[in-house]
């Protein structure tokens, strides 16, 4: 007698087939909404992001470009450059940045060109106090001195030519101090140094020396001031 088993077994057995088919249909929908949702959840917090990141990106460009001096040229350049680094796509913050690159190197060409300026003024000071301390008015005294005591003119024109090398121009102002109380001088007519080299030429005689030389950038005596010797 062939044995077909109990009916009630197969029948269990294929409700549970079922429930397990549903179970892995339902487990793959959970699975794949979840995915969905972390993916849309992750693209709302990254666009979220960007955008703060962009707000405050051109909060900072526009702070840079508007600064009234409560940054230094040195945090500006660097928030820039951070700014530049992050590659935001955002046109408006790349119209900023062209900008703050613009003023910045304004800022920057004054900031080199002062220390230009500056530069040259220390160099300036250094050669008139050399010019002061350093010995230096022996050599424009003695080449007075030396039109003054030229055997002839030629010679002297000569000695003239030499000491106006010194000089910025033949018409550079000579002040002749002829007395002084305190800050109060007193000068005698002045004169210019080309005036004052031909006088003593013809005069045959160096009677003041040199005080003071005020130089001009290029190292040339501008103003000379005398003082009887």
């Amino acid at each position: 007698m062939m044995n077909t088993g109990n009916p009630l077994r197969f029948k269990f057995a294929g409700k549970f087939r079922m429930f397990l088919v549903m179970m892995l249909i339902v487990s793959l929908g959970a699975s794949f909404t979840s995915c969905k949702s972390s993916k849309k959840a992750a693209k709302k917090k990254a666009a979220m992001e960007l955008a703060e990141k962009t707000a405050k990106a051109k909060a900072d460009l526009l702070a840079i470009i508007n600064d009234d001096g409560r940054m230094t040229l040195e945090e500006k350049e660097f928030k820039l450059a951070t700014i530049k680094r992050m590659n935001l796509e955002d046109q408006e913050v790349k119209d900023l940045i062209i900008q703050a690159e613009d003023v910045l190197a304004r800022e920057r060409a004054a900031v080199e060109r002062r220390k230009e300026e500056e530069r040259m003024q220390r160099e300036k000071e250094a050669r008139e106090r050399e010019l002061r301390e350093g010995g230096q008015f022996k050599a424009i005294n003695q080449s007075l001195d030396a039109v003054a005591s030229a055997s002839d003119v030629s010679s002297a024109n000569a000695r003239i030519r030499e000491a106006m090398a010194a000089f910025a121009g033949d018409d550079v102002p000579v002040l002749i101090l002829i007395s002084s109380d305190g800050d109060i001088k007193d000068y005698d007519r002045p004169t210019t140094i080309r005036k004052y080299l031909e006088f003593i030429k013809d005069q045959k005689k160096s009677p003041n020396k040199v005080l003071n030389a005020v130089l001009d950038n290029n190292g040339k005596i501008k103003e000379l001031e005398l003082i009887k010797k």
